[in-house]
């Protein structure tokens, strides 16, 4: 048998797919059906930008001794009708023992194709769900939390470059973030970033200092020059923007 494939629309947006079962009961499976070994993206938060479309792998176990079709983890908020995918696809079963399966399933995310709107970035629980053959069918909430999250983008540039030892290096750099709505990266004011350096023939990065954006993103800051090495900026995100870090920017201190 082939892979099972069907699409639903964001929340706001249409009615979805699956219209069957309205609540989501907490706890224990209902319905003779058993839900077990969920997971939604190795249990990493979802980051989405403006144009590439993102899979997330997804997996859970199915105990059942009903005939059943399209088994599948979704994301929702509030009840089960409001979710947040724009495609799914789920594996055949992989049996385990008699009435129980293995599932793999990839959620697909297209903000390029689907209208996607900036206040559903944050946190969607997580449910599993079943249809039965010849109707009715079963859906249970997991207990999970997935953060889905709107990519975010920083630049760095230091200068003067080459730059005499002991005098001030002015590091620059701005910091956005993915617009849903407009599909464009707009500016992220107020974010608290840091700088970082690592000397050339250094293995790692070490914080320099932290500095907040402007009211534009825009990132500035001086530092003494004291040795050669690279400089870039780091944010770490928050719960609904994912984290990012600049390329670097090598300086030549002579």
């Amino acid at each position: 048998m082939g892979k099972k494939f069907w699409r639903a629309v964001v929340a706001g947006g249409a009615a979805a797919v699956f219209t069957g079962v309205a609540a989501v009961p907490a706890g224990a499976a209902e319905g003779g059906v058993s839900f077990t070994r969920v997971q939604v993206n190795s249990g990493k938060p979802i980051v989405i930008g403006v144009s590439k479309e993102v899979a997330v792998p997804t997996s859970f176990r199915m105990a059942t001794t009903h005939a059943y079709k399209w088994p599948a983890v979704f994301l929702y908020r509030g009840s089960a009708d409001e979710r947040l995918w724009h495609a799914i696809e789920t594996s055949d079963c992989n049996k385990v023992s008699s009435g129980v399966c293995d599932f793999t399933e990839t959620m697909f995310f297209d903000p390029s194709e689907w209208d996607m709107h900036n206040s559903e970035a944050g946190a969607w629980k997580v449910a599993a769900e079943v249809y039965f053959q010849g109707g009715g069918g079963d859906t249970d909430d997991e207990g999970l939390t997935t953060y889905v999250k709107r990519n975010s983008r920083l630049t760095v540039n230091a200068s003067p470059e080459p730059v005499t030892k002991g005098s001030t290096l002015t590091v620059t750099g701005k910091v956005t973030r993915a617009n849903w709505e407009t599909r464009k990266y707009a500016s992220y004011e107020g974010r608290l970033v840091s700088l970082q350096f690592k000397p050339t023939g250094a293995a790692s990065y070490t914080t320099v200092k932290k500095v907040y954006a402007n009211g534009s993103g825009n990132l500035k800051t001086t530092v003494k020059a004291s040795q050669t090495g690279t400089w870039r900026w780091v944010y770490y995100g928050n719960t609904t923007t994912g984290p990012s870090t600049s390329a670097g920017d090598n300086v030549v201190v002579r």
